[in-house]
């Protein structure tokens, strides 16, 4: 049996939960304003856009890395600013991976916490309109402690497609060891050349902590 370097180990599950986490982060901010806004106004086009939020669920990860890859290169006029800003291009960069956790998870989000808001008793937030509260406290105070079962779930789904994301992130991070390999992607290497000892010790741990994840979000508190 081959032996294995723990240092070598431990850096890709480190990243993929500096990853997962920031990306979670992320998604959650911004998927919880788009379902709020979504979930209390109507317009035209909103169906048109709502699908374009959804669209990353039933794409392909590499098709959606892909588009991010030409979206961020350094010939885009956004690749040409984050590179200004950051003075290196994003791609192939752990950065990359983030952006592309943020993008897969944001429709399970989205979706999650949309569901959320719109079970919130719409009399509750009209009653605190009418003391006086303006939309920002109806969110703080009412909408989200109301849907905070929701916004747990929307976390964690948010959380755990960060850390398995494997398609999308290989487009535009790539499989650099020690700067950007992440655990699905070093699996998969490992399973390439033969090193089933290695496959198997990082596919237990993914398997642990998304294990971890589940029983937290199904464990229900005594009352």
């Amino acid at each position: 049996m081959k032996q294995i370097n723990w240092t070598e180990f431990a850096y890709p599950i480190i990243l993929s939960l500096k990853v997962a986490v920031v990306s979670s982060l992320f998604v959650l901010l911004i998927g919880g304003l788009a379902a709020w806004g979504m979930s209390r106004r109507k317009f035209r086009g909103k169906t048109l856009l709502e699908t374009t939020f959804l669209l990353p669920l039933v794409l392909p990860p590499t098709v959606v890395g892909f588009i991010l890859l030409v979206l961020l290169g350094k010939k885009s006029w956004i690749g040409y600013l984050m590179e200004s800003f950051f003075n290196q291009s994003i791609i192939f960069t752990w950065g990359a991976a983030v952006i592309a956790s943020i993008v897969v998870a944001f429709p399970l989000v989205y979706q999650t916490m949309k569901t959320g808001f719109s079970s919130v008793n719409k009399d509750l937030e009209d009653a605190g309109r009418s003391t006086g509260a303006n939309e920002w406290q109806v969110l703080r105070y009412i909408t989200l402690p109301l849907a905070w079962r929701s916004v747990t779930a929307a976390y964690i789904l948010g959380f755990a497609r960060g850390l398995g994301e494997f398609g999308a992130t290989l487009m535009i991070a790539g499989n650099i060891p020690h700067k950007t390999q992440t655990l699905p992607t070093a699996i998969y290497i490992a399973v390439e050349s033969g090193d089933q000892t290695l496959a198997w010790c990082w596919a237990g741990a993914i398997i642990i902590i998304s294990f971890g994840l589940m029983f937290f979000a199904n464990h229900k508190p005594k009352n």
